[in-house]
């Protein structure tokens, strides 16, 4: 039986060069050039300094984070990730800056030693040519 595709992501005009970045393996988020904050997802208006008019440029970041909280998911709710189950989705806080999270996909994990603040880095599930999405390993020790 033929496994139906993964979803592949559908920018707009607020997450369009979030996910450019991301079919090339760069994880990039949005920074307000008005008050330095980090922001992601992506954003109109800074939630720091609420900036008029918002004033964003994107730059990368290293893909470094530590596990904050996660969900062990075992019903698939889509068909292309039936037979994945059971998957973690996980909540990453970024080195870059307290506050600075990324909910995405846990890879190659023992659900068993899921911990508080474990280190992870990015990595890259190639969906589709041009069409990646950022997931997350455990970093190597």
């Amino acid at each position: 039986m033929n496994r139906p595709p993964k979803p592949v992501p559908v920018p707009d005009p607020t997450s369009e060069e979030f996910w450019v970045a991301a079919s090339e393996h760069r994880l990039v988020v949005q920074r307000c050039r008005a008050c330095g904050w980090l922001a992601y997802p992506p954003s109109t208006v800074c939630r720091r300094c609420l900036h008029d008019p918002p004033d964003f440029e994107w730059v990368p970041i290293s893909g470094s984070g530590n596990l904050k909280t996660w969900t062990v998911v075992r019903d698939s709710f889509l068909p292309a990730f039936a037979d994945e189950t059971p998957y973690v989705v996980a909540e990453v806080e970024m080195i870059e800056q307290a506050g600075l999270r990324i909910i995405a996909r846990l890879v190659d994990v023992d659900v068993d030693d899921l911990r508080l603040g474990i280190p992870v880095e990015v990595a890259f599930d190639d969906r589709a040519p041009g069409a990646s999405v950022p997931q997350f390993v455990r970093a190597a020790p």
